[in-house]
């Protein structure tokens, strides 16, 4: 996709069934799915009972830099309690390298949120030790979430499903001397902006894109799933404020609908993106997903 002078490309990790509604949302019912509309539906396979889901990256090339947004799940990592997670061996890497751009050449990995399945590909098994995969990239996070996910600190609160993940794909490149913290308003090129998004994680952001008019949100898990337009209230069982995250997605919601802007969740599966064109009678939200 060309946005003003930027190029986007989607980096593909994973794309096909993914968890059952009632274990994403633990408040939905079969109702919802009766009232929803049709483009909602097509997200979603009833008959074996799970979601329709995505896990890429978005590769960014600005006029003057590569920038790599969320790296995914990554391959060879002990995921422990997530059995599709774990010990993976997926042609990511090679996915990137036919989009035309080698792992040297990434100048920036800017991560919305610390999960395992957004920073998997920060770093890769070389010699038995995990080493950063952009030996020459500077990998953006935000403080907050760093300092939430810092396995060394002494009231750090391990969370199962994020096992491991601290040790083999954050700490190896604050190591390395990779890593630099940021906030709200950090930007890149003038191009990418990094805006506070809490509620999924303490630390989560979004990333803004703006080139010649155009504009784009890079929105991480704000939203997990096309359904949440239909129904924003919707809140993922990985929230970890559900209040807080709902406030955030109604927020950035409104904002792409009010600046037109080209919505890039990190799970929509296809076709991966929509703009939002306003209101349903019921509140929810209307995408157009010919972008």
């Amino acid at each position: 996709m060309q946005l003003g002078s930027v190029q986007i490309t989607r980096i593909e990790d994973y794309h096909g069934p993914g968890l059952a509604p009632e274990f994403m949302f633990p408040a939905i019912d079969a109702k919802m799915w009766e009232d929803a509309p049709d483009w909602a539906r097509r997200f979603v396979d009833l008959s074996a009972n799970r979601l329709l889901t995505s896990i890429h990256s978005w590769l960014v090339r600005t006029p003057h830099h590569t920038v790599l947004i969320d790296s995914c799940i990554g391959n060879h990592k002990e995921r422990p309690h997530v059995p599709h997670f774990n010990m993976r061996d997926a042609p990511w890497l090679q996915r990137l390298q036919a989009a035309g751009v080698q792992p040297e050449e990434v100048d920036f990995v800017m991560c919305t949120h610390l999960h395992a399945d957004h920073v998997g590909w920060n770093t890769r098994l070389q010699d038995g030790r995990w080493v950063p995969t952009f030996p020459n990239a500077k990998y953006l996070f935000s403080q907050t979430e760093f300092d939430s996910w810092d396995a060394r600190r002494p009231d750090y609160v391990a969370r199962p499903f994020n096992q491991c993940v601290f040790e083999d794909s954050i700490l190896p490149v604050v190591e390395a001397g990779q890593v630099q913290f940021v906030e709200e308003g950090y930007g890149v090129d003038d191009v990418l902006s990094v805006e506070s998004a809490p509620g999924h994680t303490a630390g989560s952001v979004k990333i803004r894109v703006s080139s010649q008019g155009s504009e784009g949100m890079f929105s991480g898990d704000v939203i997990h799933h096309p359904l949440q337009l239909h129904r924003p209230d919707l809140c993922s069982s990985f929230d970890e404020d559900q209040g807080t995250a709902l406030q955030t997605r109604i927020r950035m919601l409104d904002d792409c609908a009010a600046r037109g802007s080209l919505l890039m969740p990190t799970h929509f599966a296809a076709p991966f993106c929509c703009r939002i064109t306003g209101h349903d009678h019921q509140g929810g939200y209307l995408p157009d997903w010919n972008v």
